[in-house]
């Protein structure tokens, strides 16, 4: 295998034209190749007036020896595992988002048929009652942007991006291609599938796990579990289910499974967590901070992460969504949750981003676990009264939020959260030590996005679900104190996003298959 690294192209050229280049300008015979994939695809626009994509490649060819200038490199096999669990129950995995589709996609592909149990809806419904929220403020507290078939990560920019370095990267953005995303996501350098790819991608992978034997159950809420002689008796409010290998991929809404694990003394512990504001700009102005006005490449939507570190706290972007819209995200009524989502065009007019602040452990009295989750609940139902109590969320212009004045007027950013929202003050509900930071890296990231501190930019609040607000307690194995009780992917605490939750669930179903004792 060969790997060839950094090819610049000044152009807009397909797949096949950039291959072509690739291997004109090494010399490569085609009857050497056996196969040629693109790998990476990025933009450097860090001279604005010289933006170009910068690609790599891995070419197999019949005798690498030929090509003694072009670095060699040893060709990646995916690693095959060896099923030993050899019992007739039938695993269960709570919760259909990205960790469960892909702990259940694993253990199909191995033979096993898991049931999937999830108290939402699938996707088809779950669409329709999304809309019935955005459109009439009707909400649906168990089938919503949080809960349904795909998880929160379905209504969202679909971003495929993530932080920690693992082998199982490549396997789930083959996965997601090989169920219809765009091949472009398996070597664009910010990979994202837009909420339009993946409600349909969902679809492909239910009816693949179902013609492989696993079933699902939908609008089915798991809410309790027994175990005796190692059989857990999972209880559903339309039935139950026996099992000796229960999966709990809950995400990180999932309040009321952590309140009956506390109860169970299933062992967890708080973690850190963060909470904010969305920030919504001009796309027009983000795409010219970062390109600049000179290019004649076809860029797509610019994007941006930022960070700022002050003296007592961190701030940073997160699930930036180009082109994109806030949406209503919660699942409990007298509460508001903001997210971000975006299509695979990112064509809308405005982009935002999450801004947050970090919050400790250290900062709530008291042991009980939960502490960061009543935290949520609080700042999110004060969101509520203050957006007029009724499903509007609050409001403001950045200019007023940075001198602590309620907002009288709408400026050229028109706020895109539907049902609707209320012009607000939202330095009255926000913590000082978040409001403060947020000031602070507002200003900051200003100095890297000229246009950042907008005084007609709109904050809308507000951010909490971020990620979960503990973490349930594994050993080596991948379970509980409780034996055969998996926790899995985001709301477990393992994960932060579609990708890494995925690989979270892989994991899992790696565990189960390799077991030996049941």
């Amino acid at each position: 295998m060969l790997r060839i690294d950094s090819l610049k192209i000044y152009s807009d050229l397909t797949e096949e034209e950039v291959i072509s280049k690739a291997i004109k300008k090494y010399s490569i015979s085609k009857e050497d190749i056996i196969s040629i994939n693109i790998i990476k695809k990025s933009i450097d626009a860090r001279d604005k007036n010289n933006i170009y994509y910068n690609y790599s490649f891995n070419i197999e060819v019949k005798d690498d020896k030929k090509y003694p200038k072009i670095k060699s490199i040893i060709k990646e096999e995916p690693k095959k595992l060896t099923p030993n669990r050899k019992s007739t129950y039938r695993p269960i995995i709570i919760g259909a988002g990205p960790a469960g589709l892909f702990c259940a996609l694993k253990l199909v592909e191995y033979g096993y048929k898991p049931i999937i149990i999830e108290q939402g809806s699938k996707v088809e419904e779950r669409i329709k009652t999304i809309e019935e929220y955005q459109n009439k403020g009707v909400l649906n507290e168990r089938c919503n942007v949080q809960f349904g078939e795909g998880g929160a990560g379905t209504f969202s920019d679909g971003k495929l991006t993530t932080g920690v370095s693992s082998p199982l990267i490549r396997e789930v953005l083959e996965t997601f291609y090989r169920f219809g995303a765009p091949k472009e996501i398996t070597y664009l350098n910010k990979p994202h599938i837009g909420t339009d790819n993946l409600r349909k991608i969902i679809i492909n992978i239910r009816k693949y796990i179902e013609e492989k034997g696993g079933t699902y159950y939908f609008d089915t809420r798991f809410t309790n579990y027994t175990k005796e002689n190692n059989l857990f008796r999972v209880e559903c409010n339309t039935d139950s289910f026996i099992t000796d290998t229960l999966v709990l991929a809950i995400g990180h809404s999932a309040r009321e499974t952590y309140k009956l694990l506390k109860e169970k003394k299933i062992p967890m512990k708080r973690k850190n967590f963060s909470i904010g504001l969305r920030i919504e700009h001009k796309q027009s102005m983000i795409n010219k901070s970062q390109y600049g006005t000179r290019t004649k490449l076809n860029l797509p939507p610019a994007e941006y992460k930022l960070a700022y570190h002050g003296k007592e706290r961190s701030c940073y972007t997160f699930c930036m969504c180009p082109g994109g819209e806030v949406i209503a995200s919660s699942s409990s009524k007298g509460a508001i949750v903001t997210n971000g989502m975006s299509s695979f065009k990112r064509d809308k007019e405005n982009a935002n981003s999450a801004i947050l602040v970090n919050v400790l452990t250290t900062d709530f009295s008291g042991e009980d676990v939960l502490s960061g989750m009543y935290f949520q609940e609080e700042l999110e139902h004060k969101a509520y009264v203050l957006g007029g109590s009724n499903n509007n969320a609050p409001v403001q212009r950045l200019e007023d939020f940075l001198n602590n004045k309620e907002t009288k007027r709408i400026g050229k950013i028109i706020p895109t959260y539907k049902p609707g929202y209320t012009l607000s003050n939202l330095n009255d509900i926000l913590p000082k030590f978040v409001s403060d930071t947020l000031k602070e890296g507002i200003l900051y990231f200003d100095k890297k996005i000229k246009g950042f501190a907008n005084p007609d930019a709109i904050l809308t609040g507000i951010e909490t679900r971020s990620s979960s607000p503990i973490t349930i307690v594994r050993n080596d194995e991948l379970e509980t104190a409780e034996a055969n009780l998996y926790p899995c992917g985001e709301g477990a605490g393992y994960a932060g996003g579609i990708t890494t939750s995925a690989i979270d669930g892989i994991k899992v179903a790696t565990k189960i298959i390799e077991r030996i004792d049941i």
